[in-house]
């Protein structure tokens, strides 16, 4: 273990942590960075999917007198085992679909021309969709008026679980964005943006547990002790850098919309494809 690759973990960390919950996709930005580090390969790659679950424990955090009061009352209350259901039938197609498609989807497209393509396709989703949105609704959608069937996390019904369940599996293509595929889909579907937010947190949950176990168990072999350090950087990293995230996207969408996101994503992926046709930089993922 050397001292560059701590720092470098950290780094990674810090990108996980404050794009992970933002539409503009984690997975994207760790491709593009690990490439500029020099910091790849199959051990890479699962470093780069256990330390979303830094950014996992932030959710919980944040979340926790939701999450402990779900936890103690799913025998119960009826509210709790509401949105027990609805967060299991939303994390299922991601399960099914990321067991047939995964490996094919790291083969061929975890790279960073396919990233940068996504990127620019899911900016003009999101562009698309926020046009359709105020033209529907005006400003009234962030003045606090009642514009959506569902305002809340409670209203969901478990079809508009599985509708954002089917949603995240966008988010396989790496550049897509998880939270950006389930909050945009939500709104296609219904929700406020506050609730889509929201249940997307929530979903992030068993996603991102889910991913990391799944990873680290079908890699086990490639491991050994001395890299312990490096994924606890990660980890914590991503952490602090995802509560800071998640604090501050609540606050911003109370007054804000997804367009600034949008446009980044754009100029994000833009600056990507030309400097590898430019062959400024020399992408080596």
């Amino acid at each position: 273990m050397e001292f560059l690759d701590l720092v470098k973990a950290a780094i990674l960390g810090i990108v996980e942590g404050l794009t992970e919950f933002l539409p503009i996709s984690s997975t994207g930005h760790l491709i593009v960075a690990s490439s500029l580090l020099r910091f790849t390969g199959d051990k890479v790659a699962t470093f780069e999917i256990a330390i979303q679950t830094g950014a996992m424990f932030a959710v919980i955090w944040e979340y926790r007198i939701r999450l402990l009061a779900t936890v103690t009352g799913i025998l119960r209350e009826r509210r709790a085992q509401r949105f027990a259901l609805n967060v299991s039938i939303a994390f299922a197609p991601a399960v099914i679909f990321g067991l047939a498609l995964g490996s094919l989807i790291k083969a061929h497209l975890f790279h960073a021309v396919p990233v940068a393509i996504a990127f620019i396709v899911g900016g003009l989703i999101i562009l698309w969709v926020e046009r359709r949105h105020h033209r529907a609704f005006g400003e009234r959608d962030l003045q606090g008026a009642r514009i959506s069937r569902v305002e809340t996390v409670d209203d969901m019904s478990p079809l508009d679980a599985l509708k954002i369940g089917v949603a995240q599996c966008a988010a396989l293509i790496p550049g897509t964005s998880r939270s950006g595929a389930t909050i945009i889909g939500g709104m296609l579907f219904g929700l406020s943006r506050k609730a889509a937010t929201e249940f997307s947190f929530y979903l992030a949950i068993p996603t991102l547990i889910g991913a990391g176990i799944y990873s680290m168990w079908k890699q086990r072999d490639q491991f050994v002790a001395a890299d312990a350090a490096t994924f606890a950087v990660g980890l914590i990293f991503a952490f602090a850098a995802a509560l800071l995230c998640i604090r501050w996207l609540i606050r911003y969408l109370a007054t804000h919309d997804f367009t600034v996101f949008a446009w980044y994503r754009i100029a994000f992926g833009a600056v990507i494809l030309w400097t590898a046709y430019a062959g400024w930089v020399d992408w080596v993922r």
